[in-house]
């Protein structure tokens, strides 16, 4: 079934919040006794907040209801069960585990699979901070093998996101496949302005990741959104859906991490997906530790199930 292409908006919008506006001598004052640190800014004093897109849109009336429908149980909560059939419909991956949001799986996953006696080295088309920092306090090094069109603002190829496989090759051979557990793809590409990746570049990496025996993985905060650019942007993929081009993705990786405060359209929540059930039990050990039982129900199936079938 094609994609349907709305002539409008269909929702309505339910609810409305206030935004301060302010004058430009009070934002002057505001700069000023933060020391011009936006982090420090109280967030009354901003009218239009581009710090983050995590957690900002607005949920449906649907996703709203499920709050007080959600099955709060410790364990083997029917939330769980809903979330956990949805993600492996879109995914294609038998292990879900959810987390309370994307560093948390981040957390899980790096604490499990980076060995700080060897200083592992994680490949990557340019690590998110919180990422970088996960890796960091893991013992490892986050390497940059993003292609050059991301810092050239003049050039117009559609999939800045890539990485660039001689630079991938370059990175393993320098440091040797010991080093690496990983290789990890953010698409879209967060410091690169979350420029998008294409499928023949997903597809590249894997065929070198393959050859050396490396694992494969997404930092997937906005898959669907790199699905909508590679359906537009690259050849033979317009006449697919979203949801087809997203099974594609995941089809070529072992595992993903993910925030669902961005195209999960939640205000809260994270995933870990995986192929290898070894490798989950050993998440799922760690996450009763961090992130609460594996199918504990308060803190994200009740949101999630539905963001997930409506993305």
């Amino acid at each position: 079934m094609p994609d349907i292409i709305y002539p409008f908006e269909p929702f309505k919008i339910k609810a409305v919040e206030r935004v301060p506006v302010t004058t430009r001598e009070e934002r002057e004052t505001v700069l000023m006794n933060a020391k011009g640190n936006v982090f420090k800014i109280p967030a009354r004093s901003i009218t239009v907040d581009l710090l983050t897109d995590s957690g900002t849109g607005a949920m449906s009336d649907t996703q709203w209801a499920a709050i007080m429908i959600g099955d709060e149980s410790y364990a083997g909560s029917k939330s769980w069960d809903t979330l956990n059939e949805t993600a492996k419909d879109i995914f294609g991956l038998e292990w879900v585990l959810p987390a309370h949001q994307g560093r948390g799986a981040e957390h899980l996953l790096f604490s499990v699979m980076l060995d700080r006696e060897i200083k592992p080295v994680i490949p990557g088309n340019g690590h998110f901070d919180t990422t970088s920092g996960h890796i960091d306090w893991a013992g490892g090094i986050g390497v940059d093998c993003i292609g050059d069109h991301a810092s050239d603002p003049e050039s117009d190829y559609p999939f800045k996101g890539d990485i660039d496989p001689e630079k991938l090759r370059k990175v393993i051979e320098e440091y040797g496949v010991d080093r690496i557990p990983l290789v990890l793809i953010t698409v879209t590409a967060n410091t690169a302005a979350g420029q998008p990746v294409s499928m023949g570049c997903i597809k590249s990496v894997k065929k070198i990741c393959d050859e050396y025996g490396i694992p494969l993985f997404f930092d997937a905060a906005r898959f669907a959104e790199n699905a909508y650019f590679i359906k537009t942007r690259e050849k033979g993929y317009e006449n697919k859906t979203v949801k087809e081009i997203v099974r594609e993705m995941f089809d070529q990786v072992d595992g993903a991490v993910m925030s669902s405060k961005k195209d999960g359209l939640v205000n809260i929540g994270g995933l870990i997906v995986v192929r290898d059930g070894e490798l989950y039990r050993k998440l799922a050990s760690m996450a009763t530790l961090f992130e609460g039982f594996p199918t504990y129900g308060p803190y994200l199936s009740d949101f999630a199930r539905y963001s997930m079938k409506t993305t």
